[in-house]
């Protein structure tokens, strides 16, 4: 299968869903990684040390990444966006994409939920000007926020138990945003999260995501 995975920023996508990233891999899968944006400013980073970090992570995991033209703190779903991202799954064409669910107290979050949405449709249109032929991906799955802790119900839980090491051993590597001046307590709080929602499927560690579309069981033993 070929799947794009969203997020707004470098790093949103391995917080999220690192774990489940890793068993999509397993399987063989294509994936690729888009970041909404380069992620600057940000505290200890800079544009320079996202892109190598970003880049460090999609050599070790194998995977293509491609960073689009909007800017951290002000994605917003436009007309421009959305042509940009539908011209991204014209070219790359997958069957699924995950992408940021649509509550979080980060706007660029938010919208790039929305934004998501409206670009999968965009990218289906036969009179336009975008690059491409028209393509319709099957299904939209959404990963949890991570900077609001609300009282969620997700669709399903993928376990992650076999993956958890490894997960945090890719999060290590955005040293600019969880290892600088003591952020390092953001992994572990993402370790715990990840611990709640393992017990809630009786394993030790699982990543939730939402759907609103139907989906059957097959679907799951072509991802992972």
């Amino acid at each position: 299968m070929k799947i794009i995975c969203i997020g707004s920023h470098p790093d949103d996508v391995e917080l999220a869903m690192g774990g489940t990233l890793l068993r999509i891999l397993e399987r063989g899968n294509e994936v690729l990684i888009v970041d909404l944006s380069n992620g600057e400013p940000t505290p200890f980073g800079s544009i320079e040390i996202r892109e190598k970090e970003s880049q460090e992570v999609a050599k070790i995991l194998g995977i293509k990444r491609l960073t689009l033209k909007n800017k951290n703190r002000y994605i917003f779903d436009t007309i421009e966006a959305r042509e940009e991202l539908a011209e991204v799954f014209r070219e790359f064409r997958p069957e699924v994409i995950f992408t940021h669910y649509e509550f979080d107290t980060h706007p660029d979050h938010t919208n790039a939920s929305k934004l998501t949405e409206a670009a999968r449709f965009y990218s289906k249109l036969t009179k336009t000007t975008m690059r491409g032929d028209p393509f319709f991906p099957k299904k939209i799955i959404y990963y949890f926020p991570n900077h609001i802790h609300l009282n969620l119900l997700p669709s399903f839980c993928i376990d992650i138990t076999k993956q958890i090491d490894n997960k945090l051993k890719i999060l290590n590597l955005f040293h600019s945003q969880f290892i600088a001046k003591g952020n390092g307590l953001i992994i572990e709080e993402i370790k715990i999260i990840n611990r709640y929602f393992g017990i809630r499927i009786n394993t030790e560690y699982a990543e939730p995501f939402f759907v609103r579309e139907t989906i059957d069981l097959d679907f799951f033993k072509d991802l992972l």
